[in-house]
C-alpha cells in the first residue's frame, strides 16, 4: 500500500468524525427549536380546551338565569290570571304558562348537553394537561442534553481538528491534492475494496485492478475506482477468508503417528 495512502485512511477517519461532530452541533438546536413548536403547540390546543370550558360554564349561567325569568313569568302571570274575569283572559295566560314551561324544558334540555359537552371538555383538558407536562419536561431535558452535548462536541472536535492538521502534515502535496479533490466531489475520498467490489460506490473491480490492488509490493502508485473515482485500498484481514483444503492424513502415517 501506497505509504501516503495509509495516512490518507486515517485522515479520512477523522473528516468523518468532524463531519458527524459538527452536523450534530447544527442538528441539536434545530431538535430543541422543534421541540419547542411541539410545546406551545401542546399549550395552544390545551388554551382552547380551556376556553372552551368557560364558555360552557358562561352558557350554562346565562341558562339558568333565564330559567328563574321564566319560572318568575309563570308565577307572575299565575297571578294575573287569578284576577282574570272572562274565560279569554284565562285561555291567554295559560298559553303564556304553557310557553313559558315550554321554554324551561328547553333550556333545561340545553343545559344538560351543555354539562356533558363540559364533561367531555374536561376529559380532554386532563389529557392536555398531561401532554403540556410531558412536552415541557421532555423539552427541558433535551435543552440540557443538548447543552451538554454542544460543549462536548466542540472540544472533541478540537482535538479531532488537531489530529487531522497533524496527519495532513505529513503526507505528500500531491496525494493531498488528490484526495481533496475527490472528497468536495464526493464527499468521501477514500474507498474499501473488499471482496472486489468498491464498497462506496458497490461496483465490481475489474479482476486484473483487483490483482494489481492486492499485490503488497505495489506501493508505488494509488488505484482508483473506474466507477466512482475514490481511491482504493484493500485490506487483507477483511477479505473473504479463502477455503482451506484439509490434508487427510493416510492410515500408515496415522499408525506411525500413534507409536
Amino acid at each position: 500500500m501506497h505509504p501516503d495512502l495509509e495516512k490518507l485512511i486515517v485522515l479520512q477517519a477523522h473528516d468523518v468524525e468532524a463531519k458527524r461532530l459538527r452536523d450534530e452541533m447544527v442538528a441539536l438546536p434545530k431538535q430543541v427549536a422543534a421541540l419547542e413548536t411541539k410545546a406551545k403547540a401542546t399549550q395552544g390546543q390545551r388554551a382552547v380546551v380551556v376556553d372552551l370550558i368557560a364558555k360552557e360554564e358562561v352558557l350554562r349561567r346565562r341558562q339558568e338565569s333565564d330559567v328563574k325569568d321564566q319560572k318568575a313569568k309563570i308565577d307572575r302571570t299565575r297571578k294575573h290570571m287569578d284576577l282574570a274575569t272572562t274565560t279569554v283572559q284565562v285561555t291567554a295566560f295559560e298559553h303564556e304558562i304553557a310557553f313559558a314551561q315550554a321554554e324551561i324544558g328547553k333550556l333545561e334540555d340545553a343545559e344538560i348537553e351543555s354539562m356533558e359537552r363540559s364533561e367531555a371538555l374536561e376529559s380532554q383538558k386532563m389529557l392536555a394537561d398531561e401532554a403540556v407536562t410531558d412536552t415541557t419536561a421532555t423539552l427541558e431535558r433535551e435543552r440540557v442534553r443538548a447543552a451538554e452535548t454542544t460543549a462536548l462536541d466542540k472540544t472533541l472536535l478540537a482535538a479531532v481538528e488537531a489530529k487531522r492538521t497533524a496527519v495532513r502534515a505529513e503526507i505528500g502535496e500531491a496525494a493531498l491534492s488528490t484526495y481533496d479533490r475527490i472528497a468536495k466531489g464526493k464527499g468521501t475520498a477514500v474507498a474499501e475494496a473488499l471482496n472486489q467490489k468498491c464498497m462506496a460506490c458497490q461496483m465490481m473491480v475489474r479482476p486484473q485492478r483487483w490483482n494489481d490492488l492486492r499485490d503488497r509490493s505495489n506501493d508505488e502508485t494509488m488505484m482508483t475506482c473506474e466507477s466512482c473515482g475514490r481511491l482504493l485500498y484493500y485490506d487483507p484481514a477483511r477479505d473473504a477468508p479463502q477455503r482451506k483444503t484439509v490434508p487427510v492424513e493416510s492410515i500408515a502415517a496415522s499408525i506411525i503417528r500413534s507409536l
